[in-house]
């Protein structure tokens, strides 16, 4: 059975950090491209970072661009997520996704491109 579960989430106040951990069990995702999404209450899931299969590629979303940082670590199938100087308007559940297909083309940044999702964390930025 394949599982991607996401940990690191909670409250923190804006200006704050935390990192995000996806852990994928069931199957090997070391030749897929890995990415982030988040979804606000009330508004669609929307894309933050995305990591390419070997780790060398990463794209982020206008949003976060700057303030995130995307890494996978391919021994443990785990990809992570750091967001610095958060903002209320980052509050959301954060959701990792996987590919189930080999390709060269990156970055994909929409969700109909990514097959396997975690349950989510939910991160709550206060202000």
């Amino acid at each position: 059975q394949v599982q991607l579960v996401e940990s690191g989430g909670g409250l923190v106040q804006a200006g704050g950090s935390l990192r995000l951990s996806c852990a994928a069990s069931g199957r090997t995702f070391v030749n897929f491209h890995m990415a982030w999404f988040r979804q606000a209450p009330g508004k669609e899931r929307e894309f933050v970072a995305t990591i390419s299969r070997s780790g060398d590629g990463t794209y982020y979303a206008d949003a976060v661009k700057g303030r995130a940082n995307i890494s996978r670590d391919n021994a443990k199938d785990t990809i992570y997520l750091r967001m610095n100087s958060l903002e209320p308007e980052d509050t959301a559940v954060y959701y990792c996704a996987s590919q189930d297909f080999w390709t060269v083309r990156f970055p994909y940044t929409t969700t109909s491109d990514y097959t396997y999702w975690g349950q989510g964390t939910q991160v709550t930025v206060s202000s």
